[in-house]
């Protein structure tokens, strides 16, 4: 939502200033600059990177449309899954939690919490660390640089999103002054013809170092910033899971991880101690 508001603020402060100034729109209307520039760059973007990245652009991008995956509301309920699963795995022993971590899209223990269910990501990274744990294989330092190993290739291979797109960014530019170079040619056959339509073909040229450069600094580049943001946003909630399981591997107990894991989530999201303390409970009470 921000990303449509944030867009019009820059097209319509654009469009505001020119016309204020006498500018008519419809000289900016330029189809074959923007077919030039944007073919360019989107060639560029399938030259540049791998089929699986170019997918990825396109998903991110239309989930900048929608809420921030990792609000409040998502780690709360994030730690109260780990409360439960600790929870069991204190009482009925790392056995008790088998059938959760071996199946968890049909556990139902996660069907309960269908927000922390949709992020397969987060999901296979804690059932699989649950499982290195149930098989009692590993010590806590090895556990440490499995699980850091883990988030850190996750973490490299999302940002290769945000840097395609931020070159493309960097390119837009460029592809600007390739169609303003090619309207000039046209321009020059036109040399000795009226002054009203050279003039025309001259703005027309112009409007492509335009609309590249606004491009690549209005629109391209704010979007691979923001792209990088929200996977930022992913990986401090993967580095909430690593805390947990840390905590709970080395003998805390379940509350104990859970706090831990509260205190290492950004103060704006974090959930109340009073929140935490109330959604634990429940368990403790059966």
């Amino acid at each position: 939502m921000f990303v449509i508001v944030g867009m019009i603020f820059v097209f319509g402060s654009i469009a505001v200033g020119y016309t204020m100034h006498g500018g008519n729109l419809m000289v900016l209307m330029q189809i074959s600059e923007f077919i030039i520039i944007g073919g360019a760059g989107l060639g560029a973007l399938v030259v540049a990177n791998p089929p699986h990245v170019v997918k990825e652009i396109f998903h991110e991008i239309l989930a900048l449309l929608k809420p921030a995956p990792f609000r409040r509301e998502e780690y709360q309920e994030l730690l109260n899954v780990l409360y439960q699963l600790f929870y069991t795995a204190r009482r009925d022993g790392l056995i008790g939690i088998e059938d959760h971590i071996e199946d968890p899209e049909n556990s139902d223990l996660f069907k309960q919490f269908p927000a922390f269910q949709s992020h397969h990501v987060a999901v296979g990274f804690l059932s699989d660390t649950l499982k290195v744990l149930l098989t009692g294989a590993v010590e806590d330092h090895h556990l440490q640089e499995i699980l850091d190993l883990d988030i850190e290739q996750h973490h490299e291979e999302r940002m290769e999103i945000p840097h395609a797109v931020a070159t493309i960014a960097d390119a837009m530019p460029g592809f600007g002054i390739v169609a303003a170079v090619l309207g000039v040619i046209i321009t020059m056959g036109k040399i000795g013809g009226e002054p009203a339509v050279i003039g025309e073909s001259v703005a027309a040229a112009l409007v492509g170092t335009f609309v590249g450069v606004l491009l690549a600094y209005g629109v391209v580049g704010p979007i691979a910033k923001s792209i990088e943001n929200r996977i930022k946003a992913e990986n401090a909630y993967m580095l909430c899971i690593r805390t947990a399981i840390l905590s709970f591997a080395r003998g805390d107990s379940p509350l104990t991880s859970v706090e831990f894991a509260r205190r290492s989530i950004h103060p704006e999201e974090r959930p109340s101690f009073d929140e935490v303390e109330e959604m634990t409970r429940a368990p403790k009470a059966a």
